[in-house]
C-alpha cells in the first residue's frame, strides 16, 4: 500500500479499531497507577484505529503523552519517520480522528 493510499484509507474512514491489549506489562503490579489525562484512553484508542493503515506501509505510531493545553505528542516510527508525506498523514488524517474522537484535543505534533 503507498502512502498516498494509507491516507486515503484513514479519509475514508475504513480504519477499524484493534483489539485493545489486556496485558498489564511486567511493572503494573509493583508501579502506583500514575495521574492519568482521561483523555488519553480515547487517543490511544482512536490512534490504534489508525495504526493497521500506516502499518500496512511499514510505518506505525507511538504515543507519547497528552500536554495540559490538549496537545497530542505522538513519534511516527519506521516508513513513516521519512515519508515525504508524514506531515500530510499527521494532519489530515491522524489529527484529524483524534480531533473528532476526543473532545479536548488541539492539535496531535510528532516530536
Amino acid at each position: 500500500m503507498s502512502p498516498d493510499t494509507t491516507l486515503n484509507v484513514i479519509n475514508a474512514g475504513s480504519v477499524t479499531p484493534a483489539a485493545p491489549s489486556t496485558d498489564p506489562g511486567p511493572d503494573a503490579a509493583s508501579d502506583p497507577a500514575p495521574s492519568v489525562d482521561p483523555r488519553e484512553a480515547g487517543v490511544i484508542e482512536a490512534i490504534d484505529a489508525i495504526r493497521p493503515a500506516l502499518q500496512a506501509d511499514g510505518g506505525d505510531i507511538v504515543f507519547r503523552t497528552i500536554d495540559p493545553d490538549g496537545v497530542v505528542h505522538v513519534d511516527l516510527v519506521g516508513a513513516c519517520g521519512t515519508c515525504e508525506i508524514s506531515s500530510l498523514t499527521l494532519k489530515a488524517g491522524v489529527e484529524r480522528i483524534v480531533m473528532d474522537r476526543v473532545p479536548g484535543v488541539t492539535e496531535v505534533v510528532a516530536d
